[in-house]
């Protein structure tokens, strides 16, 4: 391509501070480095992670920064020493690195990767390149990148360890969400819980995440799948993807907990806390049974101040784990997925409730803070 080498200038959205709207500006995109691929984003969707840094309760927020990890687009160019990507591949952008030479990415019990900095939260790391620069600058301002991915932008910079190709005749406007939302619910069943045929599952919340739970439940071959949302026009979509059981806690006269242990005659065998919170996270670890129940934290909550666990409750015979980007190893599962979605295997689609432009992208925001979409796919 004709830009190899230069700076390309193209829209990318800014957060300048905290509680602000995002501003669309012109932003300078810088060649590729070392290892390094640069990307035109076709689609990206929205994530509540995106929304974390802007928060004014996140600690530990950097501004000016390009939001966004869950896209799909295609390779610009590519720096020295990539092997792997070439220009003009279908690729998705991975916030979960896989370098594929730590003792992480050689285990094969976890999907982290020792490129990740402090193991705290993927949101706050990766916001410069290795060499510890940007490859973003606005208004003479170099701008911070974002889980390593900043897909809100026309053009962005990766790893190429953040980058996995897949096949060319994918859709990317729906493997988009193979970069986060889908992968995340679906993984944490298949990878992380290992949701076993015939047994019972409760899944709390019901955005991109939870129902991708519910597919995943349905996949393993749940018999019984229950669904808690606050928002009742939510529980058709649940259904038609699995569900079984739905259950809105603020149409019910004791706490969600009672209610399913009654159901479940004492309690279900899997439960997904997929909003977070410490009121939710108690709720779903109060829902498995005693002896082999299994709760899974995949949901974070801006300023929560965790969740207290007495021993007694896990000398019972309970297991309370959490996951990250579905325990999948990106650069080895992520193409694998996108082959099932195009084989039919799920279906993404159930997960896009709009597709806006992204000049819209604040108005993408505010459906997801109304709790009035489920995934929302930005087109450039």
């Amino acid at each position: 391509m004709g830009t190899k080498g230069k700076v390309i200038k193209c829209k990318a959205a800014i957060a300048w501070e905290a509680s602000k709207p995002l501003s669309i500006e012109e932003v300078e995109v810088a060649p590729p480095k070392a290892h390094e691929v640069r990307i035109q984003i076709i689609a990206t969707a929205l994530c509540h992670s995106d929304a974390h840094i802007i928060h004014p309760q996140y600690k530990g927020a950097f501004f000016p920064v390009i939001l966004g990890h869950e896209a799909a687009g295609i390779v610009e160019s590519v720096g020295p020493g990539v092997t792997n990507i070439k220009p003009g591949d279908k690729v998705i952008p991975l916030y979960m690195p896989q370098c594929g030479k730590c003792k992480f990415c050689l285990s094969p019990r976890t999907n982290f990767c020792g490129k990740l900095k402090h193991f705290k939260s993927p949101v706050g790391d990766q916001k410069l390149m290795e060499d510890k620069t940007s490859r973003f600058t606005c208004k003479g301002k170099p701008i911070y990148h974002f889980m390593g991915t900043s897909t809100f932008s026309q053009y962005t910079v990766v790893s190429d360890i953040n980058l996995v190709k897949i096949d060319d005749d994918a859709n990317l406007e729906r493997v988009c969400l193979l970069g986060c939302a889908f992968s995340t619910g679906y993984g944490a069943v298949i990878n992380s819980a290992k949701v076993t045929p015939g047994s019972t599952c409760a899944i709390f919340g019901l955005g991109g995440i939870g129902l991708s739970v519910v597919i995943g439940c349905k996949a393993a071959g749940a018999s019984r799948i229950i669904v808690i949302d606050i928002k009742s026009e939510k529980f058709a979509k649940a259904k038609a993807v699995g569900a079984t059981d739905c259950l809105n806690p603020r149409e019910l006269d004791k706490p969600i907990q009672e209610v399913i242990l009654e159901m479940t005659d004492g309690g279900v065998d899997f439960a997904f806390e997929c909003v977070g919170g410490a009121e939710i996270m108690r709720a779903a670890l109060d829902s498995v049974t005693a002896g082999w129940g299994l709760c899974t934290i995949i949901g974070v909550d801006v300023g929560d101040n965790g969740l207290n666990v007495s021993a007694a409750e896990l000398l019972m015979g309970r297991t309370l784990n959490g996951t990250s980007f579905g325990g999948w190893k990106g650069i080895d599962s992520v193409p694998k997925l996108a082959v099932d979605y195009k084989n039919k295997k799920f279906d993404l689609d159930a997960l896009v409730s709009h597709t806006l432009p992204f000049d819209k992208i604040n108005e993408a925001f505010d459906l997801m803070y109304q709790g009035k979409s489920i995934r929302t796919v930005l087109l450039f």
